[in-house]
């Protein structure tokens, strides 16, 4: 199997493997471990322009072994595997790259990466729901996942699996309110690479002083007026500058949807085990990332076999910001106008800008986070959509807090209002009749607030 990376929005490609030593405008690494977006990203033309990984999956079983490390157990599929093995490294080599990465993120957080819980969970108001249970993770939610996916990536580009740190002359850089900083903070100090974290004002003090405990460079962004995340503007200075995007933006760093998919595809080996696998899933979303990921993970497991389809998928943002829930409106006037779903897809990703844009005013919600003032993975959130089924799900600040105090009632999860919106998803659907019924549904817990959890 050979896995390339294709501009989802002008379909630009990669010659040969995943990640080859051809370097567009986002440069990373002294061998450049780049493209890590498509050459005309910022080229202003209004197309939204994200590479994603194109896979053969041709004669490949979901798990590649029995190990409790996600990146052990899939690694057939993701394309840092592919690219070492193209380099001549061999299949023990990259798990003992995993394992060494792991053992250092252990003796960083305490604990490295593991198969991460899925099972029903009986809920008052909500009847029978499978969770899947991130807050076990590395930093608390499924960050992490992300990011080790792109730290593999620098391993095999960078140091071709050679001991010790990549020791890249330029720095990683992130944009993150909170728990991706962590996740960051964490490989980054594990694989001694230096880090530049941009957070807004709101950031937690407690996410402060543990980034500065794990050595980053922080660096606080207020608002000036002008629409969009500050924190996420000043991250983009910073790779125009140089730095690596270690971030879990698609448009930034395609190869960040990678590391993400092992949620999808262990998800997807979860419910291949239930007699009646769950016909719908309720993620959050905020910039899109996770969604995306679990989308791509889960369609790889239906093309092997593990599913018989995909679930309908619901996408849940805030009333405090909802760029998504607009987009997919705008999209739907153009079906609605006589186009077909892929061509108004099309029309979308060629106009960016008429779809997806900075929410007008700040947003704010106790599930602070799922408050990107874009999503910016929306397109392939999007299409899943349209392709399986499902809608954007708009929830208030009283959902979610129901939602949250009745999991943790239930479960004793220590899930964060953002890691339990998707819960919340489905309070409104059932409101709404929008035919919820008990035991068919899946949210995914990805958080674990850091510090005391508001109620």
């Amino acid at each position: 199997m050979s896995v390339g990376l294709r501009c989802a929005g002008c379909g630009w490609t990669t010659a040969g493997t995943a990640g080859p030593d051809r370097a567009g405008p986002d440069r990373a690494g002294p061998d450049r471990a780049g493209p890590w977006a498509c050459p005309a990203a910022r080229a202003g033309d209004g197309v939204d322009h994200v590479l994603v990984a194109v896979r053969d999956l041709g004669g490949l079983e979901l798990a590649s072994a029995g190990s409790d490390n996600p990146f052990v157990r899939y690694r057939h599929l993701l394309a840092s595997y592919q690219r070492w093995v193209a380099r001549g490294g061999s299949d023990g080599g990259f798990v003992e790259l995993v394992e060494q990465l792991d053992a250092a993120v252990a003796a960083v957080d305490g604990r490295g990466f593991r198969i991460t819980p899925c099972a029903p969970v009986e809920l008052a108001g909500f009847g029978r729901v499978w969770c899947k249970d991130e807050t076990g993770n590395v930093a608390g939610s499924h960050k992490g996942r992300h990011l080790m996916g792109l730290m593999l990536h620098l391993l095999v580009a960078g140091r071709a699996g050679r001991r010790g740190g990549t020791d890249l002359p330029v720095p990683l850089a992130i944009a993150s309110c909170g728990n991706a900083a962590l996740a960051a903070a964490i490989i980054a100090r594990a694989a001694r690479h230096r880090l530049l974290v941009f957070v807004p004002t709101s950031a937690s003090p407690d996410v402060l002083g543990r980034l500065a405990e794990l050595g980053a460079t922080v660096q606080v962004c207020g608002r000036d007026g002008r629409p969009g995340d500050p924190a996420y503007r000043a991250f983009r200075d910073a790779v125009v500058a140089g730095a690596v995007p270690f971030s879990c933006q698609g448009p930034d760093n395609g190869l960040t949807i990678d590391g993400g998919a092992t949620l999808g595809w262990e998800l997807a080996a979860q419910l291949r085990t239930a007699s009646a696998p769950p016909s719908r899933l309720f993620v959050q979303v905020g910039g899109g990332a996770l969604a995306s990921a679990v989308v791509q993970g889960l369609g790889d497991g239906v093309r092997l076999g593990a599913l018989r389809g995909p679930p309908a998928l619901f996408a849940v943002q805030t009333e405090g910001g909802h760029p998504l829930a607009r987009a997919w409106r705008l999209l739907h006037e153009r079906v609605a106008a006589g186009h077909g779903p892929e061509e108004a897809m099309a029309h979308a990703v060629a106009h960016r800008d008429d779809y997806m844009w900075p929410w007008e005013a700040e947003p704010a919600s106790v599930a602070h986070g799922i408050l990107d003032d874009e999503t910016y993975d929306w397109a392939a959130v999007c299409r899943a959509m349209l392709a399986w089924g499902g809608r954007p799900v708009v929830v208030d600040e009283d959902q979610l807090r129901r939602a949250n105090r009745e999991v943790r009632d239930a479960t004793g999860i220590p899930v964060d209002h953002t890691g339990s919106a998707g819960l919340a998803g489905i309070l409104v659907e059932g409101a709404t009749g929008g035919g919820v019924e008990a035991g068919a549904t899946v949210a995914i817990l990805t958080g674990r607030e850091q510090g005391p959890a508001p109620r």
